[in-house]
């Protein structure tokens, strides 16, 4: 991905007979590109936004993070593969091109992957977005209450703790939910932000709620991924990232032990994340780590 150590800790699917092979993760962000590193493992994709039936990304993002997830490696000779690349793709644009979008359709595709779970084996909802710091307090409880009733319906839902750190009570919604799992970076590399480059910014609990969060954090700095152009790579940061390489390694957790639920899978996390000796509202459990995970 993208440093020495994290090439040693992340890639080590390629050491591994698991290689997240029927497990399906949902990919909900700004579309999925049919990029020649997991085109033919994309086996549904809807467009909440502009009704597009071909698979597409007008922005990047969401092909970004469905490749350090899902990604082959095969244009880098596994270079910058994903975590899980036999996993296949469910990808859902809720998001248009300039990365906004609604409720209302991430509401759609909350609802569709949990009315089509079984059809395309769908364990892992990766929801690399939330809400601005201004949204509306009913949006905010309508995307909780959307990816609560996913996680009820036995979905893994993986939700990115956002970018507004370092203060504390920063964390988007959905990621406040006290379902789901939270993800924030683990490193405190700067970002470039609406062109300004901003350090810690990673989002921080706790919750209006008093519930501790992020659950727990994983790479997030420069890590190269597929761009939305056949044959190419780019460089990006975020707890976007951070959340998609959470999200491979539980595609991989759950190809191994497949009977696995959604809850067995948070205590795995929880008893298995390595201690970085930082606040609780800034790592949560800690560092996820692939080679105790499994």
């Amino acid at each position: 991905m993208n440093r020495v150590r994290d090439e040693i800790e992340y890639r080590s699917w390629k050491r591994s007979i698991y290689n997240g092979r029927g497990v399906g993760i949902a990919i909900l962000d700004t579309g999925t590109f049919l990029h020649e590193d997991f085109a033919s493992r994309v086996t549904c994709f809807r467009d909440f936004v502009n009704g597009r039936q071909i698979p597409y990304d007008d922005n990047g993002h969401g092909t970004h993070v469905t490749g350090i997830a899902a990604g082959s490696g095969g244009c880098s000779d596994g270079k910058y593969a994903g975590i899980a690349p036999g996993s296949h793709i469910i990808g859902c644009k809720v998001l248009d091109e300039h990365g906004n979008g609604n409720t209302k359709d991430v509401l759609k595709a909350l609802a569709f992957c949990i009315e089509n779970r079984q059809r395309y084996q769908i364990r892992i909802i990766n929801i690399s977005i939330g809400t601005i710091p201004k949204a509306e307090s009913n949006e905010k409880t309508s995307l909780i209450q959307g990816v609560e009733e996913a996680w009820d319906a036995g979905i893994v839902v993986v939700v990115a703790a956002g970018n507004n750190g370092p203060a504390p009570m920063s964390v988007t919604t959905p990621g406040i939910s006290r379902k789901v799992i939270t993800v924030g970076s683990s490193e405190e590399e700067s970002q470039k932000r609406y062109g300004a480059v901003k350090t810690g910014y990673s989002g921080r609990g706790p919750t209006p709620y008093c519930i501790v969060k992020p659950e727990i954090v994983a790479p997030g700095a420069n890590i190269t991924s597929c761009l939305n152009r056949q044959k190419e790579y780019c460089v990006k940061s975020g707890t976007s990232m951070a959340t998609s390489v959470v999200s491979g390694c539980i595609a991989l957790l759950l190809e191994k032990y497949p009977s696995m639920t959604n809850r067995d899978v948070k205590l795995r996390l929880f008893e298995r994340a390595v201690d970085m000796g930082q606040p609780k509202n800034r790592q949560g459990w800690g560092k996820i780590n692939l080679h105790t995970l499994l």
